[in-house]
């Protein structure tokens, strides 16, 4: 079995998940502080932590923050639900919320083509590689 990450906020202490409560007051801020309108650095800063937008981003979005059979929670569901409402509505006002569109039919994958016997292949890979391409013919 792999090893898993442990959220923020939270230590292991006899096999089970336990919060660190000044860690716990570090994850609610965040969360307090990105629904008053502040974005995901700034609402780190705010509780005193300078993580990456991207690490924020995956922190208001952990659903083991709401406590579950391992981890006991630290955010209650009201804000976690209001956390993530405010996330997707700020994507739409950006424009960043993609809809994946259905391909009307499956695109059809070339598996058979034909090529010229190669003569002289070059030692470099990019040439060798190119070279090789340059030897096929048709593709069905």
């Amino acid at each position: 079995m792999g090893r898993k990450h442990i959220p923020f906020g939270y230590r292991i202490e006899n096999g089970a998940a336990a919060v660190i409560p000044e860690k716990a007051v570090q994850v609610r801020k965040i969360y307090d502080e990105y629904l008053a309108g502040k974005t995901y650095e700034e609402a780190s800063r705010s509780a005193g932590l300078f993580l990456p937008h991207a690490s924020v981003k995956r922190l208001l979005q952990n659903k083991h923050y709401l406590g579950d059979e391992f981890y006991p929670a630290i955010i209650d569901r009201p804000t976690f639900e209001a956390a993530e409402a405010e996330r997707l509505r700020r994507a739409e006002l950006l424009g960043r919320t993609r809809v994946k569109e259905r391909a009307a039919e499956p695109r059809r994958v070339k598996r058979h083509f034909t090529m010229r016997p190669a003569a002289n292949i070059p030692m470099e890979a990019y040439e060798r590689a190119a070279y090789i391409y340059s030897l096929i013919e048709s593709e069905e």
